[in-house]
């Protein structure tokens, strides 16, 4: 009796060692690739496996259902992972949902259409988005004026800005490169563009399409920019209707007194900012901090906000990371002067050296958005013409990992995000 009580023991024993999930840590010792853990993560939503997010549970770590087409994958991809049982699924669980830890789990429901805002032409630069999500293998489409002109951005839950200029007036490239053929060529393109759609200048375009966005974000959907897509996306929104463009961009003058004609409230996160009227000088406004900051590389880093999982989940899924030390990059717009910033958005990386910030949140009608300064997280200094970053140099970067953060946001449970 006592054998047969000794062999259902093991039985239920070995039962309970079997493992039902796997565990993707996203701690700094343990994942050898955490960029391409996001794929992994969003390639499992794809196919209709069920997913959560562990917030501030070894660096925001995945939770999958076990399944052999998933190792395969992980394997495959370089991705790092774990076996677990049912009991041990159990006790990560108990200890995520203990009130003396700052930890949540977050279940992620269905897989986001992404389409990132890009013009069809190669650029004389690199996008980081477009890099790290065709390194971590999702799935995204690009799409410029005429899409979201025609109101194409119904098809999406997320949409990318990157390196672009909202206000018409060719990215302040035209001090150093007004004589260079990219630049010329590009804006006879952007011109064209324009007349095709209907419109008399490139900045009223320009300004057409920051409505559409606008509107895309009120409406619901998640706004993700980067470097100059930030300022001069809300400098076009608070100019709406006002010439701010000189000769060189649009062939006539500026409106006079512009600067006391714009409208702060239509912008979405900065507020009191002066317009740069010079055409040479490569700014936008005093928004950006680039010629502000004296910060050497060595010392260039910011640091991520530390949010309660259990009642703030938004900014704490978008600042999960294994590091809350970030290095920080340049950029057309770098930083954000945090003087300038509305009182309603979130700062979620900062540089208290000199009051900047370096990655804010906000929400606009039922919509989000993101916007985070710099150009590219693992090249301090990226050049016009400079070669794209290489992210297998790079396959843990925190600062990539912040882009990432937001492709996968829109995936978490609707109502979770609304506790």
């Amino acid at each position: 009796m006592l054998k047969k009580l000794f062999y259902i023991f093991l039985f239920l024993l070995s039962i309970a060692a079997k493992a039902s999930f796997i565990l993707v840590p996203m701690d700094e010792t343990s994942q050898k690739n955490h960029l391409k853990a996001y794929g992994i993560t969003f390639w499992c939503l794809e196919k209709n496996y069920k997913a959560s997010w562990l917030l501030n549970y070894r660096g925001g770590s995945f939770l999958l259902p076990d399944a052999e087409e998933i190792r395969k994958e992980c394997q495959i991809r370089g991705v790092s992972f774990e076996l677990i049982s049912d009991a041990q699924e159990l006790a990560i669980l108990n200890e995520i949902s203990s009130p003396s830890q700052n930890m949540e789990s977050v279940v992620l429901e269905k897989a986001p259409k992404i389409a990132v805002y890009t013009p069809k032409g190669k650029q004389p630069w690199d996008d980081a988005v477009t890099l790290v999500l065709t390194y971590a293998e999702i799935p995204f489409t690009p799409i410029y004026d005429e899409e979201v002109l025609s109101d194409q951005l119904l098809l999406y839950d997320w949409l990318h800005l990157h390196h672009e200029d909202f206000t018409g007036q060719y990215g302040k490239f035209y001090g150093a490169y007004k004589n260079v053929p990219w630049y010329i060529e590009q804006k006879k393109e952007a011109e064209t563009l324009a007349s095709k759609l209907g419109y008399s200048k490139v900045s009223n375009e320009k300004g057409a399409v920051a409505k559409k966005i606008r509107d895309f974000v009120i409406g619901g959907g998640f706004m993700f920019a980067m470097c100059s897509a930030t300022d001069s996306f809300d400098i076009a929104l608070a100019a709406d209707g006002l010439d701010i463009c000189e000769a060189m961009f649009d062939g006539d003058a500026s409106e006079g007194n512009y600067q006391s004609k714009i409208k702060y409230s239509n912008s979405f996160a900065f507020k009191d900012f002066t317009l740069e009227r010079r055409p040479e000088q490569y700014e936008f406004s005093d928004i950006d901090m680039t010629s502000k900051r004296r910060i050497p590389m060595d010392k260039d880093y910011f640091t991520l906000m530390e949010f309660s999982a259990k009642w703030d989940p938004i900014p704490s899924m978008l600042c999960q990371n294994h590091t809350q030390l970030v290095k920080g990059f340049m950029g057309q717009t770098t930083a954000f002067d945090a003087s300038l910033i509305k009182s309603n958005v979130l700062v979620m990386g900062s540089c208290e050296l000199n009051g900047e910030a370096r990655y804010i949140h906000g929400q606009k009608g039922k919509g989000m958005f993101t916007f985070y300064g710099g150009h590219d997280p693992e090249d301090f200094q990226h050049q016009v013409g400079d070669p794209p970053t290489v992210l297998d140099l790079h396959p843990n970067s925190p600062g990539y990992r912040l882009i990432l953060n937001n492709v996968l946001f829109p995936a978490a449970r609707k109502k979770k995000l609304k506790t």
